[in-house]
């Protein structure tokens, strides 16, 4: 205090006449309000203002403290205009803007319903005008996929493009284009930034034009008189729900919703099980702060469209039902890391079904084995996790998949369900790059002549894993020829090795050789808007009796070969508005492919090529 009034002396010493005159008044006011010295002692700060008054206990009174208080401050500036008193102010709110729209009125943001990066009132960033609560959210997205492709091709039955050959396989190359636009619409009503809405009504329509072109004939209609090349559209209902709100369970906005209609779902976090839009009913919500998550959905499956994979809304539903209940706790067993428990049924009654696909093909029963029509019922059960432990990320998946088969395709009796599915994928990150692993199990059957079906397969997979699409084996399909009649050793955009006629029309079967997969890649930002991604896979058969049934051979090797990608995906704006993705594969055969797939010797590898271009609004 000492200090502040020898400054005070000074200021007054050096200051012109007229400043001296007015740095005294200052003085003055500052003696007025400046506390005693004998008010300062640290001992005397924990006395209550009202010395009639008690200290809450455990806590001291702030301030200076003692019976007395400081004088009242004076206005020493005569003529200022004084600040307001009470009273002085409208007794009414004050009209401003509501506060979606303050940013704009305040002239920061400048409103253009063409602009989708930009607050807009069709993106659902504020409400309809007139409303407070109700707001609409448009989409459109432009999906441009070109695709040069090669994979083991069989020589028609009855004819060829190459009369004179004779041939099991003929020529490999092909070539897909395939563009998709999607429209989307929700009407959502109440806050759409810290509770859940009472509710919301959403439909997305996708519309797909795709083109192929392969080198032999029966290979996309069963017509011998057809060409090899194909154009072809089709329109599909991807969602088309309503979401209500049931109720909310504590003051942090816990909540329970249900929704109906067709919706997208994903019953694990790579969707090594179950992952698509589908017709169903889904109750779900949270607890505990979000620390708990649950679902219990219905799931009625719907035909797909042969050629795009879209929903074919105007056919009949499949009798293929999936019920599924789910529960994620996070940070356990560890902070950083999600578990996953799940259970799910999948009940299927197509054993008279009889169906043919879009291009001719028979789809149900699969033309396999003893070509009869199947049921089936199998439970899944699995625990699954994502996240991280310390920089060490982390995603780990197992399901057991037990039930009954009411006829195996070799000895027509009723088997037993009983496989295994296992999948890792540790990732660590240094800096810009990021070291991926992968290892992937799923069992296969050993003996497809007794009661027991041991291959695992899955309902609707479409895994995000060990490089996903930009991998040669998940995106390409290989047909199996020999033993097996429009059958397919691996799904498109599946990793599964489960000899089923179609993954969106066909059924699953669990008498199969199982997949082995081990790999390794990396994902370096060598740009904000750029990252290039690497990997090598390298697979196998799980067992190869299966196949050798099917192919009356006494031996097939398990190797499947390796498989080599690498992808760059560009973001000009750093977000998915704009997204270029340009990506390369190539499988090296193993022997057990070799041993399946006997080609000339120029054509010892395989590639697939993948260009995507994603434009949303």
């Amino acid at each position: 205090m000492a200090g502040r009034r020898l400054l005070m002396l000074a200021l007054l010493a050096s200051a012109a006449p007229a400043e001296a005159k007015m740095f005294g008044k200052w003085f003055d006011c500052y003696a007025k309000i400046a506390p005693p010295k004998d008010r300062l002692p640290a001992e005397a700060e924990s006395m209550p203002v009202d010395p009639d008054a008690e200290a809450p206990p455990g806590r001291r009174v702030p301030g200076l403290g003692g019976a007395q208080t400081w004088d009242p401050i004076v206005q020493a500036n005569d003529g200022a205009v004084a600040w307001p008193k009470q009273g002085d102010f409208p007794a009414d709110h004050l009209p401003v803007p509501d506060r979606w729209r303050l940013i704009e009125t305040l002239g920061l943001v400048k409103s253009n319903w063409k602009d989708p990066y930009n607050q807009n009132t069709l993106k659902g960033d504020r409400p309809i005008c007139g409303t407070h609560d109700l707001f609409v959210q448009l989409t459109a997205i432009s999906d441009t996929l070109a695709e040069p492709r090669s994979f083991p091709i069989p020589v028609g039955v009855q004819t060829t493009e190459r009369p004179g050959s004779n041939d099991v396989f003929g020529r490999q190359y092909s070539e897909v284009f395939a563009q998709t636009f999607i429209l989307g619409a929700a009407l959502i009503k109440g806050s759409t930034n810290f509770k859940p809405p009472e509710y919301e009504l959403r439909a997305v329509i996708a519309f797909n034009f795709n083109h192929v072109d392969v080198p032999e004939r029966r290979v996309l209609s069963v017509l011998p008189s057809r060409r090899s090349l194909r154009s072809d559209a089709f329109v599909g209902v991807q969602e088309l729900f309503f979401d209500y709100h049931l109720r909310n369970t504590s003051d942090r906005y816990d909540f329970d919703s249900i929704r109906f209609g067709i919706q997208p779902f994903s019953s694990d976090f790579r969707g090594f099980l179950f992952q698509d839009n589908q017709l169903g009913i889904r109750l779900f919500g949270n607890r505990d702060n979000n620390r708990f998550q649950y679902n219990l959905a219905a799931f009625l499956r719907l035909e797909k469209d042969s050629n795009s994979g879209l929903n074919a809304v105007l056919r009949r539903p499949r009798e293929d039902y999936v019920l599924v209940a789910n529960l994620y706790r996070q940070d356990l067993p560890l902070p950083g890391l999600t578990s996953q428990v799940s259970v799910t049924w999948n009940i299927n009654r197509e054993r008279d079904d009889v169906q043919l696909d879009t291009n001719g093909f028979p789809v149900r029963p699969a033309l396999v084995g003893t070509l009869r029509g199947r049921a089936y019922d199998v439970v899944y059960l699995g625990y699954n996790a994502d996240g991280h432990i310390g920089r060490l990320n982390l995603t780990f998946s197992a399901t057991h998949a037990t039930g009954s088969n009411r006829n195996n395709i070799f000895t027509d009796r009723r088997a037993k369900i009983n496989s295994w599915f296992v999948a890792f994928e540790p990732s660590y990150d240094r800096g810009w790059v990021r070291f991926r692993g992968s290892a992937l199990y799923a069992s296969g059957d050993s003996d497809p002549h007794d009661d027991v079906d041991s291959g695992y397969a899955a309902i609707f997979e479409n895994p995000q894993f060990a490089g996903a699409d930009t991998s040669y084996w998940v995106r390409q399909t290989i047909p199996f020829a020999g033993g097996g009649r429009v059958i397919s050793v691996n799904s498109r955009n599946g990793i599964l090795n489960d000899l089923r006629s179609s993954k969106e029309q066909g059924q699953a079967n669990f008498t199969n050789p199982g997949t082995m997969l081990l790999g390794a890649g990396a994902d370096f930002d060598v740009l904000p808007e750029l990252r290039v991604s690497g990997n090598v896979n390298h697979l196998w058969f799980a067992t190869t009796a299966t196949l050798q049934a099917l192919r009356v051979e006494g031996s097939i090797p398990k190797d499947i070969g390796w498989d080599v990608s690498a992808a760059a995906t560009y973001r000009p704006h750093f977000n998915q508005n704009l997204v270029f993705r340009l990506s390369g594969a190539t499988l090296k055969p193993g022997a057990g492919f070799r041993d399946l797939f006997t080609n000339s010797a120029r054509n010892g590898s395989y590639y697939s090529v993948l260009f995507n271009a994603v434009l949303a609004y």
